[in-house]
């Protein structure tokens, strides 16, 4: 999985990326081709 500083560019690698957020990061995710995943952010709060 690339980490990217931007994730619009890679939303635009496939029509089938979805751009999905999880726990204050923001993924990519692409069943058909699972070379174009991608993670932004540093993530939620932790104790």
């Amino acid at each position: 999985m690339q980490v990217l500083s931007s994730l619009k560019s890679a939303k635009k690698r496939h029509p089938n990326c979805q751009v999905v957020k999880r726990r204050g990061r923001v993924f990519v995710i692409c069943k058909d081709n699972p070379r174009f995943k991608a993670v932004q952010g540093k993530g939620g709060k932790r104790k």
